[in-house]
């Protein structure tokens, strides 16, 4: 049997390691419960892979009497987004607003997540426009969402924006545009943001960046450039690089 400290902090560094079966057994055995252990264990759930049982637990936590807070709004919103449940998302989005979370700006993050990824991308703009507080996770969910639909131009506008407000991105901002770049056909934009992520952005590249430049080549009908950029990558090109080639030449009928 665990108390509430010691059961609460064993479950996250079991999830951590992705054992979840015994960060289950671990929170199934203790004495007391509260908001951050039941959080402890969605977070488990939803961090691998877990995304139904890590709605069936937040809704077991308030069944319970246990209220949400901010940590456990922002993480349950994500596991709405990855199955498709566009109405719990907005259950819960009414629950936040209710609760006051409203203009936390990690909840707001994972909202405007939630409506971008769910296709109400229109929903996840009008959220990001009315956010106070706007850090990197705001602006990069943002231009993924647009990225994601097929919106480049708004996503690299949004990207310039960002920049001129004294945010600076992160790997993950990176492949966002890269991929906004992809969706447009802004081959040579797309070409400047990569070589800039190193020396201006202070950003290694990695794989995820290196595929999406394979991507953006590809689209645009130069198999030549994307074959060659995938030689002259510095490291070892993995499964998701030769992918992207073999996607763009089958797209390109090559």
């Amino acid at each position: 049997m665990y108390d509430v400290f010691v059961g609460s902090a064993l479950v996250g560094l079991y999830a951590k390691c992705n054992s979840v079966d015994h960060a289950r057994r671990v929170f199934d055995k203790m004495l007391q419960r509260d908001v951050v252990s039941w959080t402890a264990m969605i977070v488990g759930y939803a961090h691998n892979g877990y995304s139904l049982e890590a709605l069936r637990l937040f809704q077991r936590m308030q069944q319970e009497g246990v209220e949400p807070d901010s940590n456990s709004f922002a993480s349950v919103l994500p596991v709405c987004a990855k199955l498709a449940a566009l109405e719990k998302g907005i259950e819960i989005h009414q629950q936040i607003i209710r609760s006051g979370f409203q203009s936390d700006v990690f909840v707001e993050s994972a909202l405007i997540d939630m409506y971008a990824k769910s296709g109400r991308i229109e929903k996840a703009h009008n959220l990001f426009d009315r956010q106070h507080q706007r850090n990197v996770v705001s602006w990069t969910t943002m231009i993924a969402g647009y990225a994601m639909h097929g919106f480049g131009e708004e996503a690299i506008h949004l990207f310039e924006q960002m920049q001129q407000s004294g945010v600076n991105p992160n790997h993950v901002t990176l492949v966002g545009v890269l991929s906004a770049c992809c969706h447009a056909g802004l081959v040579e934009k797309g070409q400047q943001y990569f070589n800039r992520m190193s020396q201006h952005y202070h950003i290694n590249s990695a794989m995820e960046h290196y595929g999406c430049m394979v991507d953006l080549f590809g689209r645009a009908g130069k198999i030549d450039e994307a074959r060659d950029f995938i030689n002259r990558m510095p490291i070892k090109p993995d499964a998701t690089a030769w992918g992207c080639l073999l996607g763009v030449c089958r797209m390109q009928k090559t």
